[in-house]
């Protein structure tokens, strides 16, 4: 009962928010940047979001106000964030080291922090590897909602910017299964070595994902372009070669316009929902195939656990010639949406950079694209900006983050309502009629709802069930001819295994429509 009024009260004070809603500053400081955000999914008004160098972030409402924390820890804080949650509601923080020289060697090795359910601080819990005077470097984590495992991907730099040809970078993976106390040897995935310079060449970006049986999907690139891994034995062994999905022309480190570097980095999710989509895993990236003025967003997927692969999906929808990059990805595990992030110049002809989601509710066919931040920016190239940015979802909860900066000053920025941003939601919200008589209830409801409604003349009536997208859920009447009188229609929500969240009753009377907010709760 105690989980129920929680999930209860959180969901009303989410109905209840500004349908115009505004972007909100974490943190504003010249310094901060690669911004990373997690949503607690058991408890989705406790979310956890970190920056370079030291900083992490803590809200128990959503995201609407922050509390800042910095990081510490006895093997120093440098950087590259990483933020994870467990099921059983704690937080883990991966960095970077910077160490005590008598201690050891800046970024020689990946730590490890948590946050426990219900605290407010991070505490050092370990470190991943120690390879004598080599470099880990640019880490990711994902969790094993199972089980709890945690599976870590980096890359390994004999010597960090090294041009000589014996020096080489590798991808390590390591585990935990003991949240996060003591790790695996590291295993190198990777059967062709790149280089040191931290380029095109260079084996990098890698991150991992969870499939719907326990398997370990990892993406990075490097000198073969876009490649793929996994482990069906939860990382005991791996494929002994890693299979090459995409060439990258332009290579994955090209020039963005007024930032001091960019790259394509690839992220990788599967779909653990009960969605006609379960299973699929899905890469998202950037490049510049179409040119050094036209940097795009792609998507591919696999329905077969990586052994095939679709045709290139271009996400953004804009005309040639403009850059959209920095790009990430998350999947609404409760109904397989996919949201993907990034900048984007589509309505400018010089630096000015907006903020844009893309949505897709249909297995990554298409995308709905909407620019979800409030004003554009312009960066500078002479301050550093970072590597990425990032997104959280659980259950139509949204929480994109990303850097801004405005008069050399960035901000980390977040949306708590993206999705009144998009005008597939806004047309679909707005179809309010007061010449209609119509409510539903109970409202929360859990086992069915009912749609009341009177009708002053013959009419032809339609109910519909929605999602927040305004994608039908349920066709309860569809041009049906009522005569004049009350009304009370009922839809068995008990049948349609929906997850707890906010959807929308449509009635349309005579061509007339009324959208009304129906609260549901499993």
């Amino acid at each position: 009962m105690k989980n129920y009024l929680m999930i209860l009260i959180f969901i009303l004070s989410f109905a209840c928010c500004n349908l115009t809603a505004e972007n909100i500053i974490i943190d504003k400081n010249s310094n901060i940047n690669e911004p990373a955000i997690k949503i607690d999914p058991n408890n989705p008004a406790r979310i956890v979001a970190g920056a370079n160098i030291d900083n992490s972030y803590i809200s128990n409402d959503t995201g609407k106000t922050w509390k800042k924390i910095k990081l510490t820890a006895p093997l120093g804080v440098w950087g590259d964030p990483c933020i994870d949650v467990d099921s059983d509601g704690n937080f883990y923080f991966f960095h970077l080291s910077n160490p005590p020289i008598t201690v050891g060697k800046w970024i020689d090795r990946i730590m490890c922090q948590r946050l426990d359910a219900n605290e407010e601080i991070f505490n050092y819990k370990s470190y991943l590897y120690v390879d004598g005077n080599k470099a880990q470097d640019k880490e990711w984590s994902v969790i094993n909602p199972k089980n709890n495992n945690i599976y870590v991907t980096w890359t390994q730099f004999d010597s960090y910017g090294s041009t000589l040809p014996t020096d080489s970078s590798s991808i390590m993976f390591a585990k935990s299964n003991d949240k996060g106390l003591t790790w695996s040897k590291a295993t190198r995935l990777n059967s062709v070595a790149g280089d040191c310079i931290d380029s095109d060449n260079t084996t990098e970006g890698a991150v991992p994902a969870i499939g719907v049986n326990g398997e370990i999907y990892v993406t990075w690139m490097g000198p073969l372009g876009l490649v793929f891994n996994k482990s069906i034995d939860d990382g005991q062994t791996w494929m002994p070669q890693e299979k090459v999905l995409q060439d990258l022309p332009g290579g994955w480190d090209f020039n963005i316009p007024g930032i001091m570097r960019s790259n394509g980095f690839p992220i990788i999710k599967c779909d653990l929902s009960n969605s006609d989509n379960r299973g699929n895993i899905y890469i998202n990236w950037s490049d510049q195939r179409n040119g050094i003025y036209d940097t795009d967003i792609w998507l591919i997927k696999s329905k077969d656990g990586g052994n095939t692969w679709s045709e290139r999906i271009r996400v953004n929808n804009d005309s040639a010639g403009k850059h959209q990059f920095f790009t990430w990805m998350d999947i609404d595990q409760t109904n397989g949406y996919i949201y993907i992030i990034f900048y984007d110049r589509r309505a400018y002809n010089d630096y000015a950079t907006d903020v844009y989601m893309a949505v897709s509710t249909d297995g990554g066919n298409t995308f709905n694209n909407f620019k979800i931040s409030d004003t554009p920016f312009v960066p500078n190239s002479n301050i550093f900006f970072g590597d990425y940015i990032n997104i959280s979802v659980h259950n139509g909860i949204i929480r994109p983050i990303w850097i801004r900066m405005d008069r050399n000053i960035n901000s980390i920025m977040t949306e708590t309502d993206p999705l009144s941003k998009s005008s597939v939601k806004e047309e679909f919200i707005n179809e309010f009629n007061e010449n209609i008589n119509a409510k539903t209830y109970p409202n929360p409801a859990d086992n069915y709802v009912y749609t009341s409604f009177k009708l002053k003349e013959k009419s032809k009536v339609s109910i519909g069930l929605y999602d927040i997208h305004g994608k039908i859920i349920f066709s309860l009447k569809d041009n049906v001819i009522y005569e004049s009188g009350a009304y009370s229609e009922l839809i068995d929500i008990s049948k349609l295994n929906l997850q707890s969240g906010i959807y929308y009753t449509k009635i349309t009377i005579n061509n007339n429509i009324k959208t009304l907010k129906t609260v549901i709760i499993d």
